[in-house]
């Protein structure tokens, strides 16, 4: 009859819409998982990149740091460059005399002679 043919097609479409939710379901709880997985992949990835930043803002401070102790060294080397050169040669030439004078010279003749027309 119609109505056990009616009732026959409404139980094969709710046992067919039934099964494609089971099979809905365990494909969601499928993608779940793998979304969580994946999710907990990434925030370990973001864990390591946060601690290598960490790092390599660290680094970097040192470098920065070291690059300025270099400048204000330079600056310093540039700025008394004559005054350290003129001392150098002022002690070169001193050393030179103090050689000769240990080699038998005599320095005292022109010193008096210095005395001498100083006082003129």
């Amino acid at each position: 009859t119609e109505a056990e043919t009616q009732e026959k097609d409404g139980q094969g479409d709710y046992e067919e819409l039934m099964a494609d939710s089971a099979a809905k379901r365990a494909a969601d709880s499928k993608s779940l998982t793998e979304k969580e997985s994946a999710k907990a992949e990434t925030e370990a990835a973001l864990e390591r990149h946060a601690e290598d930043k960490a790092s390599a803002s660290k680094e970097l401070a040192a470098t920065l740091q070291y690059t300025q102790s270099l400048h204000a060294e330079c600056d310093w080397l540039l700025q008394y460059h004559e005054v350290r050169k003129e001392a150098r040669d002022s002690e070169i030439d001193a050393l030179g005399k103090a050689k000769a004078v240990l080699s038998g010279a005599d320095y005292s003749l022109i010193q008096r002679s210095r005395a001498l027309r100083g006082s003129q």
